[in-house]
């Protein structure tokens, strides 16, 4: 299956599911519980307002579809998407939220597979809200293209 006949396969538009393929084009779904989702808008919202916000965002990988939780493209990486069913090229920033289903080797699958489709920057969000940052050559001790980001966000209701 492509991700073309995903998008547009009437069975599969309203899953509570997150859906990837695989390179065999094979749907991969993933259930998430409620903090993931808090994560998602928490995160949306101390993203740069000079860029575009994506989530759940589709990126085409060697090894199928990947979404990523959360994205941010710069207005000139977004013009080059904008229309796409997948991106061709990936956001700058790919960002996943872990969660139970998640294993370690596929974090590190994601990190490579987005990196090698362009991204500058893969994050890594754990489940007690944790930050971490990774970009080609490793991980760093922040985001080079947001440093002032949080190493720790919270997702208790705002004041």
């Amino acid at each position: 299956m492509q991700w073309q006949e995903v998008c547009e396969h009437p069975s599969l538009r309203d899953l509570p599911f997150k859906i990837e393929l695989n390179a065999q084009g094979q749907v991969l779904m993933s259930p998430v519980k409620v903090y993931h989702s808090a994560f998602q808008g928490r995160i949306a919202r101390l993203l740069p307002e000079n860029g575009v916000i994506l989530a759940e965002c589709a990126i085409h990988t060697p090894q199928g579809t990947k979404v990523a939780d959360v994205a941010w493209a710069s207005a000139e990486r977004f013009a080059m998407i904008a229309s796409e069913a997948e991106c061709s090229i990936a956001p700058e920033i790919c960002i996943e939220v872990v969660s139970s289903s998640n294993s370690q080797a596929e974090l590190a699958e994601k990190r490579h597979l987005y990196l090698e489709a362009g991204a500058r920057e893969y994050w890594i969000c754990d489940e007690g809200g944790a930050m971490r940052f990774f970009d080609a050559s490793g991980e760093l001790p922040r985001s080079r293209l947001v440093a002032d980001f949080p190493a720790h966000i919270e997702i208790q209701p705002l004041a």
